[in-house]
């Protein structure tokens, strides 16, 4: 599987924000600003626009309208999820793809900064990993008109400074983050079960202001339920 290292906006103390995590497998999970070139990225950053096309066009076709989906977390409960294909239907078509498929069983959360969200959906279980399909990153800045807001409760795309390298990887806000807009795809917001997000980013065991969880404390995805 492609390595890769999945990250999305963390803050400082002084309020400033870095790019935490992105490059190749190997350079960590340390807030670091920008990241290494992935393999089809050209020397600018961006990905090779034929590399794309073929991985959109090999896409299922797009869902649209709102979705339904079920996070159930080992010993702690269900959070329920409504998905917003209308805003961001690759990322919401990928997303229930890989649900169904069972990706996410078994995965864990391994990147949690209380009052900020926590992070998941990565195999290796540290950042490096992911599904092996990259997706077109659905916000503003990446030219697509996506008005769904980082608040809390919402659902969004982990990736690295490469606005097409989304995956697997995503995370739940726990507070509101409003300065992610534009920057990344958010697509839909916790409908039931926040409780169970207050409980895993208020006690979550971390050995860094990153937010890194070691692997035996890592909240665990029993399944992601599709409903509709």
């Amino acid at each position: 599987m492609k390595k890769k290292i999945c990250a999305i906006l963390a803050i400082t103390l002084a309020t400033t924000a870095i790019l935490a995590g992105c490059g190749k497998q190997g350079q960590g999970s340390a807030p670091v600003p920008g990241g290494q070139s992935q393999p089809g990225e050209n020397e600018t950053g961006q990905q090779e626009s034929g590399q794309l096309a073929t991985q959109e066009s090999e896409q299922d076709e797009l869902l649209s309208g709102k979705h339904h989906i079920k996070i159930n977390m080992k010993d702690k409960g269900t959070i329920e999820v409504e998905l917003d294909a209308d805003q961001a239907p690759i990322t919401v078509t990928n997303f229930v793809n890989l649900a169904k498929d069972g990706f996410y069983d078994g995965l864990t959360f391994h990147r949690i900064i209380n009052g900020f969200m926590m992070q998941g959906g990565d195999p290796n279980g540290d950042g490096s990993g992911g599904s092996e399909q990259e997706i077109r990153g659905e916000f503003s800045e990446n030219g697509v008109d996506n008005t769904l807001s980082h608040t809390r409760g919402a659902i969004s795309m982990a990736r690295t400074d490469i606005p097409d390298s989304a995956c697997s990887q995503f995370f739940i806000m726990h507070q509101d983050g409003t300065y992610l807009d534009g920057k990344y795809a958010c697509f839909g917001y916790v409908t039931s079960g926040m409780e169970i997000v207050d409980d895993i980013c208020e006690n979550a065991v971390v050995t860094d202001g990153n937010g890194t969880v070691p692997a035996e404390y890592q909240p665990v995805i029993e399944s992601i339920e599709v409903v509709d």
